[in-house]
């Protein structure tokens, strides 16, 4: 039996064939796509759209990650990384800590971004961020600042009593490129409450995403799942950051990633399931097909899956590896596998399963 045989007899094949036809699925064809276990079949569908874009080339880039610092207010419920101030073990990093850490990573691993992310820590200004990405430009300008989540810039925001779209202005000046999209989790309010009560809304991160696309700062999307999110919950965050893209075509990439309970207050309250490989292929085929011809760019999402999984990814729609994340600490703290990888190691994986890998810049060009 050939592809269109199987895509047409799915109970989801009206879905699949409109993609294959350039047609991207709405929100209740992306919640019946959730709700089937044709997932071998959306692969196929999404693996096929990938190939079209991109052939059997995969990227990845030489990257350090740098928490700043693991004070935060927000206790969100699914991480394991927070220590509340004045904790015996929280840190800041200092500018000269921040260097030296950059400055080891170009010489020992030649890396071209350094993401930075940390906690929502109320004693920290804007002076500091500024500091950093300013010193980051200038001293090594081959090096992407890809940093902040939305509900950093947010902190910052009422720490100086400004607007976000102030901060964000005066962050790019200093030197910032772009925007991961940490934060995100699911945008449905319901599910906020369980997960993360103290953090900004889903509406609130889509108006500060909003708010860097225009002010020239690219970013990239994401989706945490397998907690407590419900399917219409996925395809309503999915459907809600397509809408935004096609008002702005501000993101470059889309990446799901799993929830990871050890070490959570999460799992204590009993939300202890983590996501396995079947719903990560679910979600990066799904992924494709949403934002195929809108968000360029789907991750693998080695870090919470490991090198196999990431490699199945690349075949159900994925394109991009992702970064090594040199010092990662923030998954770490789950006791998840390692959560550093060298860019031998991912070019390797990449040309096992007959890809091609080149390495990329922070904005997705190719090295």
């Amino acid at each position: 039996m050939g592809r269109t045989e199987l895509v047409s007899g799915s109970e989801i094949g009206d879905i699949l064939e409109g993609s294959l036809a350039g047609r991207r699925p709405g929100e209740d064809e992306c919640r019946r796509l959730l709700e089937s276990d044709d997932v071998h079949l959306m692969g196929m569908v999404a693996g096929e759209l990938a190939r079209r874009e991109f052939g059997g080339r995969a990227t990845y880039v030489n990257n350090i990650i740098l928490n700043y610092t693991n004070v935060c207010i927000t206790d969100c419920k699914f991480c394991a990384f927070y220590r509340p101030p004045g904790a015996e073990d929280s840190y800041v990093l200092d500018l000269q800590q921040i260097e030296s850490r950059v400055s080891a990573a170009v010489s020992s691993f030649g890396i071209r971004q350094v993401l930075i992310q940390g906690g929502h820590n109320p004693d920290l200004g804007i002076s500091y961020y500024e500091e950093a990405f300013s010193m980051i430009r200038s001293k090594f300008p081959a090096v992407g600042v890809h940093g902040l989540s939305a509900s950093e810039v947010d902190m910052i925001a009422r720490v100086e009593k400004s607007s976000t779209r102030e901060v964000l202005s005066r962050l790019r000046e200093a030197g910032l490129q772009s925007v991961p999209g940490a934060g995100a989790e699911i945008f449905s309010g319901r599910v906020k409450e369980i997960i993360s009560p103290k953090k900004i809304s889903g509406d609130e991160w889509l108006r500060i995403m909003r708010e860097a696309h225009e002010e020239g700062l690219p970013a990239s999307a994401t989706m945490m799942y397998g907690h407590v999110e419900r399917a219409g919950e996925v395809a309503s965050h999915l459907a809600e950051i397509a809408s935004l893209q096609e008002e702005t075509r501000g993101f470059m990439a889309f990446i799901p990633w799993n929830y990871e309970p050890n070490n959570t207050q999460l799992k204590e309250e009993g939300v202890g399931r983590r996501a396995g490989g079947v719903d990560l292929l679910k979600m990066v085929a799904i992924s494709r097909m949403m934002f195929d011809g809108l968000i360029p760019h789907v991750q693998s999402s080695w870090l919470t899956n490991g090198v196999g999984m990431a490699q199945m990814a690349l075949m159900y729609g994925a394109d991009d590896f992702g970064g090594t994340l040199v010092g990662e600490e923030v998954v770490s703290c789950t006791g998840a596998r390692s959560t550093e990888l060298s860019g031998a190691v991912i070019t390797g994986a990449v040309r096992q399963i007959g890809y091609e890998p080149v390495e990329r810049d922070n904005f997705y060009n190719a090295v």
